[in-house]
């Protein structure tokens, strides 16, 4: 299967989960999994929130950022995943000057 980003519309989003900022994003989605190339614009974030049916994973492909899930912080630069497991919760911030570009991937289990 093939999925091509190029055709699929961009949305931005403002405060998403409660967070600050906005967000824009490309969204594949099916029964199974989401695949979600995102900006986290710089001052932005994504709110707490729960995955209580899937795992979340957060690949940084640039800028500068960081994750709390379950009450540990992480520091998010590029190269680095984030891992919020089913029915743990997170929130993600960029902390840094410009965007923050992410693939995320939710798998439903």
């Amino acid at each position: 299967m093939l999925v091509n980003f190029n055709k699929i519309q961009e949305h931005t989003y403002s405060g998403m989960n409660k967070g600050t900022g906005t967000i824009s994003a490309k969204m594949y989605m099916d029964k199974d999994c989401k695949i979600i190339p995102c900006t986290i614009h710089a001052g932005g974030s994504i709110g707490i929130h729960k995955h209580e049916t899937s795992d979340d994973i957060n690949y940084v492909l640039s800028g500068n950022g960081k994750a709390i899930c379950d009450g540990q912080e992480e520091i998010l630069l590029p190269g680095v995943c984030h891992i919020c497991r089913k029915n743990s919760e997170h929130s993600i911030i960029n902390t840094g000057d410009n965007n923050l570009n992410l693939i995320t991937v939710v798998i439903e289990r």
